[in-house]
């Protein structure tokens, strides 16, 4: 059974060019959803993307350390361009205070992501030496592709998740020698 839908023609192109769309969106067998989007057109979105880690200790180097890990991991396992980032919210345990993990990010070239950092609610028995981040990024993924990152002990925050293995160092320490700075 084939369904034509009527469209309006708002998009400015000609209703020749719409209709040859329509055709070829048909011609390849791809069905067309009741908002008129192809499967594949995914809209570009705002997503949350998750990730925490945690350090041995309360320094300045363990903690950028830390956070660049975490940062260039999301960054590899989800493919995401530092220009498609709204904001980055970091949070601490209150453990964790000689300096602020956005730092990092800006380490990692992310001048013009707006960064803000914060303490995590002080909860009894939660885990200590906890960084944590969640990205706010425009992309046109749908949130089961997402991937959340959690490394060293904060895999323990989320066992319903795969276990990624952190991006070595090395890796890290290459790409920021490219990074131009501001």
């Amino acid at each position: 059974m084939l369904t034509i839908v009527a469209l309006a023609n708002t998009s400015g192109k000609s209703d020749c060019h719409l209709y040859g769309y329509i055709q070829a969106t048909l011609d390849k067998g791809t069905h067309m959803k009741e908002n008129g989007r192809t499967p594949s057109q995914n809209p570009m979105m705002c997503r949350g993307l998750r990730g925490a880690t945690t350090v041995a200790e309360n320094s300045k180097e363990a903690i950028l350390a830390a956070s660049r890990e975490l940062l260039f991991t999301m960054i590899q396992y989800n493919d995401i361009d530092p220009n498609d980032v709204a904001s980055a919210y970091f949070t601490t345990t209150r453990d964790i205070n000689a300096t602020y993990p956005a730092t990092a990010a800006r380490q990692l070239g992310w001048y013009d992501v707006a960064l803000l950092c914060g303490h995590e609610m002080d909860v009894p028995d939660g885990l200590p030496h906890c960084i944590r981040v969640l990205l706010h990024w425009n992309t046109t993924k749908s949130p089961k592709e997402l991937k959340h990152i959690y490394l060293h002990e904060a895999a323990s925050l989320r066992p319903d998740k795969d276990n990624v293995p952190p991006v070595p160092a090395e890796e890290i320490e290459k790409f920021m020698a490219l990074v131009p700075q501001p």
